[in-house]
């Protein structure tokens, strides 16, 4: 049993609060909030828990072997290493870090003192990833062609980052699990609209080296809320929407095949038009089978799949993307 604390109780905290509690291998002890309206409503929910408004004194505690970090991103780092030199494991909520350097670093850190990193990316988690993932290792879609997602909303607008920050570590950490290889390049166009100097829509292109392309779209200002993504191969195409109750992953029969027997000029184009089926997916809350497995993990000593260089690898694709954002959209090298 893991005696473990969390740091952060507002958005995303009660959340993990009540998935740490519900899990067998973990023994929630403590949560710390600055903020004394949440701090108290902690105390309200887990009467049996010690109750910090300074997290120095939750990663000091002897009583806890591990560490979730659910905060803002600017606050991260610091806790992060904290935690890791006081020898506790860490979950940390996405993205891991504000900069490649930092992740760098607690990666080295962990290392060195021989503790988990779990970064926090939820939907790896979902019924409806991992069946996505089956059905690519399956190789029923066959060779990848691209990955298109979409990720809008009207808001939540954030004071600190902007919103490919925001929204777009899902789908990089979604799509790095599923797609074999690593892109090489980001390019990005954004921009903003209040004087913020933070970008609240954005269009991104990951790029690979075998003609493969990813594309997402991340906007805090669409008067609709969408989550989907179109997965194309040359053998079937896969849709998912994860915002309807059933069906929510669909496979089509699809797509086109080209015969050149005579040369280019009489190139002939047919289109393959079949059936649609939609599997079934569990519908397992995500964050209890990601709590089970950091569970799992520490207690067995395994490296997470969703460990720090997972997260390390989606906070390379971020700055590559500011960094094609701030130059009128070039490519640049993750």
């Amino acid at each position: 049993m893991i005696n473990l604390g969390i740091i952060g109780y507002g958005y995303w905290g009660p959340n993990v609060a009540r998935n740490v509690n519900n899990c067998r291998g973990i023994n929630l002890v403590s949560i710390c909030d600055i903020n004394e309206s949440r701090l108290k409503l902690a105390e309200l929910t887990y009467p049996f828990v010690k109750a910090y408004a300074d997290p120095n004194e939750l990663i000091n505690s002897d009583e806890i072997q591990a560490v979730a970090i659910v905060t803002p991103v600017f606050a991260h780092y610091e806790l992060a290493k904290s935690a890791l030199e006081k020898g506790k494991h860490i979950f940390v909520e996405k993205p891991f870090t504000s900069n490649v350097r930092q992740a760098e670093e607690l990666i080295n850190l962990a290392h060195k003192n021989k503790l988990i990193i779990m970064v926090d990316h939820t939907f790896l988690f979902t019924g409806a990833v991992r069946k996505i993932r089956e059905i690519i290792d399956s190789r029923k879609l066959g060779n990848l062609f691209f990955y298109d997602s979409v990720r809008v909303n009207l808001g939540l607008f954030q004071h600190d980052i902007n919103v490919v920050w925001d929204l777009a570590p899902h789908d990089f950490s979604i799509m790095n699990y599923l797609i074999a290889k690593d892109p090489v390049a980001i390019s990005a166009q954004g921009t903003e609209h209040f004087g913020r100097g933070m970008e609240d829509v954005a269009f991104i292109a990951a790029h690979f080296n075998n003609g493969f392309i990813a594309h997402f779209h991340c906007n805090w200002l669409s008067p609709v809320k969408i989550r989907r993504t179109i997965i194309s191969g040359d053998k079937k195409m896969l849709v998912w929407d994860d915002l309807v109750s059933d069906e929510k992953i669909k496979i089509y029969d699809r797509g086109v095949e080209f015969n050149d027997p005579n040369g280019i000029h009489k190139l002939l184009v047919s289109y393959r038009s079949g059936d649609m089926y939609a599997p079934y997916i569990c519908n397992t809350e995500a964050l209890q089978l990601e709590a089970e497995y950091f569970s799992e993990c520490v207690e067995k000593n395994v490296e997470p799949f969703n460990n720090g260089e997972a997260g390390l690898k989606v906070v390379k694709m971020l700055e590559a993307t500011d960094k094609s954002l701030r130059n009128g959209g070039g490519k640049f090298k993750i």
